[in-house]
């Protein structure tokens, strides 16, 4: 059975706790929180509506709304690079935890598994650099815009991989690899 090191686990929950802020502030900033709700709210709304705000002012209310929440995402993904420079690192000095999609002889579960962890973390460099263009305005508009949908894709592959990770555990727990989560919480308990 593989063990987990101290620094694997606290990597591991942190990308855990730390995609599901980002998640959350992305998924809000996209729907329930977007410009545009907000915008509808404020005009739906009889008494602002009757002061007559010009655009600019518009805006500056709603990014009076938006900006705190997105601090926090910010902030998160400042984490998330720095746990996934980490992560990296750590997986090229202690070898890769997770089965090579690439072996030949590898079993089509294994295949499937390291494809799966392979396009996690491409997804999240992915992520990381397309935050990167667009927080400090990097390149040209059409690169930014680019970038920002690129970006904005992580609110649909996130719960995927979060689907795909829970169904993976919970195949492992019930049948070869009995224990992996109290591993991955706990550490070793032998």
């Amino acid at each position: 059975m593989k063990t987990y090191t101290v620094l694997h686990r606290i990597l591991h929950w942190v990308f855990a706790a730390v995609m599901l802020v980002l998640f959350t502030t992305g998924f809000l900033r996209l729907y329930w929180m977007s410009k545009t709700v907000i915008s509808d709210a404020m005009n739906k709304n009889v008494e602002i509506k009757n002061l007559n705000l010009d655009t600019q002012s518009l805006r500056t209310i709603v990014h009076s709304v938006q900006d705190p929440m997105f601090e926090w995402h910010v902030y998160a993904a400042y984490i998330i690079t720095f746990a996934f420079i980490a992560r990296i690192i750590y997986m090229m000095v202690k070898g890769i935890k997770f089965p090579n999609p690439f072996v030949k002889n590898a079993s089509n579960k294994d295949k499937f598994q390291g494809f799966i962890y392979l396009a996690f973390y491409l997804l999240i460099a992915v992520q990381i650099i397309t935050g990167g263009i667009l927080k400090y305005e990097i390149g040209t508009k059409s690169l930014a815009d680019l970038a920002e949908t690129v970006h904005k894709f992580a609110v649909y592959w996130t719960p995927v991989f979060i689907l795909l990770h829970f169904a993976g555990v919970a195949i492992s727990e019930n049948t070869n690899r009995k224990g992996i989560t109290s591993k991955m919480i706990g550490g070793d308990s032998e």
